[in-house]
């Protein structure tokens, strides 16, 4: 008798949950570009979803980058909180619990304008605010924003 094939290559759930979270945001996407609200809610729903201590870290960033950068448009990406210029991500946060991860991660995309010199850092470690750190990253996240 033949044994049964598991199989062993392909996408892993958090993979497949990842894909069918951007394709729900890809069909909000087209409202989300004309209705600024309608990201907000979006990402505001993301971050209430998340468990703590990555729901405040996220509130708190999200109540920076509104402060620093009113320009930018509140939206998910990959069903994390994300600003965008131009339809196009300039920053995003990384919940830790989602990617199994020991830290958060504050991260930005090509859109940002951060470059410097021949390198310069695209991701942040999270793993609490203080006013100090809160400083960095709106300095960060308005630099970024052009």
């Amino acid at each position: 008798m033949a044994e049964k094939k598991t199989a062993t290559k392909g996408f892993t759930e958090d993979e497949r949950a990842a894909m069918k979270a951007r394709a729900k945001e890809l069909k909000a996407e087209e409202k989300a570009s004309r209705d600024r609200a309608a990201g907000e809610q979006e990402l505001l729903t993301a971050i209430d979803a998340m468990s703590e201590p990555d729901r405040g870290l996220a509130k708190k960033i999200h109540a920076i980058v509104e402060a620093s950068a009113p320009g930018l448009w509140p939206k998910t990406w990959y069903g994390m909180p994300a600003y965008a210029r131009d339809g196009k991500p300039v920053c995003y946060f990384k919940p830790a619990e989602k990617f199994k991860m020991r830290y958060a991660q504050l991260g930005f995309e090509d859109a940002a304008h951060l470059d410097d010199g021949a390198m310069w850092a695209t991701v942040y470690a999270v793993v609490k605010l203080t006013p100090a750190e809160e400083k960095k990253i709106a300095a960060l996240v308005k630099k970024a924003a052009g």
